[in-house]
């Protein structure tokens, strides 16, 4: 990306000085909507605790755990991706863990450290201890955790779908790595460049051997540029041959085609369920594709390892992960039905104007806006949104009031 879109992203996160609560923001800083969480076990990972849950949490609601790349932050990798624009507008739970620099000097996962990718050990065990605060303390259901990331936060959503396979429904891997490919930093710098082809029952058996489950395994989608210099794009290759050697599935796709414009090979099981998916971003470099939903709508802000390709990687993950359906705003309806009734309950003008009168009097609930456009007015959108009618589905007015009169008699 140019040097000015860069520095116009880099302005737009908190400044080091402050983060929700700690040591003040600095005047005119914008402001991230993930709260800090200080208490949620040993933390054998020494790693940070961030969350966000929107105000209108559906009810056994899902968890989507977010993994950042290197020299990212959490709330600079949600400002770039959207998430917890999506989290308030479809009523999941968000937990994104963030690395020190006193772990790892460029503040990446350490995906390769065998300490950290052990179970109940590391950085695994601390995220593994982060979920069950937000399970605990948000009624979450255990049928529909996630975990999603980029690069080493990539690589580290394998390994937390390996070590852990009975915890999560799915994962989404952005540049990332195959599990178990590395120890050290040289077998982890020798993945990322060469990425050497190992045979698919090698690699099912890294999995297999990481804890003593016996399947079912979590779904998985694959997301990752073709012109990735940084984690050479066979390992998205690799990532595929992993999981569909657990899978019990072919190698050859079972249906190939594009979602808009990049290639995307698909695996069902015997259910038809798709249960393996993998993008390949065209001429994409390393990073998280940024885009429009299938509303137009953008999701996210262009920066470092932001792309702008015109799809939305996390609003696509979110939708495979089932989490895309609109929530129900109960104050919004029990409102508009209240004012219904009360008019209903008098006298009123017959015919076209008395309906008229009625639905004027009923106020009729505009699109929620963009969360990312409340939180950070002034960060410049990964895609202008097109002037359009809103598409979303929502309330009936007139079906509303119609039903009403006549319940009441006063129509037929």
């Amino acid at each position: 990306m140019s040097l000015i879109k860069n520095v116009e992203f880099l302005r737009h996160l908190p400044k080091l000085s402050t983060f929700n609560g700690l040591p003040g923001y600095g005047r005119g800083a914008t402001h991230s909507p993930l709260v800090e969480i200080n208490e949620f076990g040993s933390n054998p990972g020494a790693l940070r605790m961030f969350s966000f849950v929107p105000e209108h949490l559906s009810p056994a609601p899902a968890l989507v755990v977010v993994l950042h790349g290197c020299g990212q932050s959490a709330a600079g990798y949600d400002l770039g991706t959207g998430w917890s624009t999506l989290a308030q507008r479809y009523g999941f739970a968000l937990l994104m863990p963030e690395q020190l620099a006193s772990n790892n000097a460029n503040t990446c996962f350490n995906w390769f450290n065998p300490e950290d990718v052990a179970r109940d050990s590391g950085e695994a065990g601390s995220i593994r201890q982060m979920i069950a605060r937000m399970v605990g303390d948000h009624n979450i259901d255990s049928r529909r955790i996630y975990v999603t990331g980029l690069s080493a936060g990539g690589a580290m959503t394998t390994v937390m779908l390996a070590t852990y396979p009975e915890l999560f429904a799915g994962g989404a891997v952005i540049a990332g790595l195959p599990f178990g490919i590395a120890s050290n930093v040289r077998e982890a710098l020798s993945g990322m460049m060469q990425s050497p082809s190992r045979p698919a029952t090698e690699l099912g058996n890294l999995v297999r051997n990481a804890s003593t489950h016996k399947g079912p395994w979590p779904k998985l989608s694959v997301w990752h540029g073709s012109a990735d210099r940084t984690v050479n794009p066979a390992n998205a290759d690799e990532i595929v041959k992993q999981w569909l050697d657990l899978h019990g599935l072919p190698h050859e796709p079972m249906s190939s085609g594009e979602i808009d414009g990049h290639p995307r090979d698909v695996w069902w099981n015997d259910d038809g369920e798709t249960v393996i998916e993998s993008y390949t971003i065209t001429d994409m470099a390393h990073g998280t594709p940024l885009g429009i939903n299938g509303n137009d709508e953008p999701y996210g802000a262009e920066g470092a390892f932001l792309i702008e390709a015109g799809i939305s990687s996390s609003y696509h993950i979110a939708n495979f992960f089932g989490l895309t359906e609109r929530i129900r705003q109960p104050k919004i309806e029990e409102k508009i039905e209240k004012k219904v009734e009360q008019k209903t309950a008098k006298a009123a003008p017959t015919g076209v104007a008395r309906e008229r009168a009625i639905a004027m009097t009923v106020p009729v609930p505009a699109p929620d806006p963009d969360l990312a456009t409340l939180l950070w007015p002034s960060a410049k959108p990964a895609h202008p949104a097109k002037p359009q009618a809103s598409q979303r589905r929502g309330i009936d007015v007139g079906a509303v009031i119609t039903r009403a009169l006549t319940a009441a008699g006063l129509m037929k």
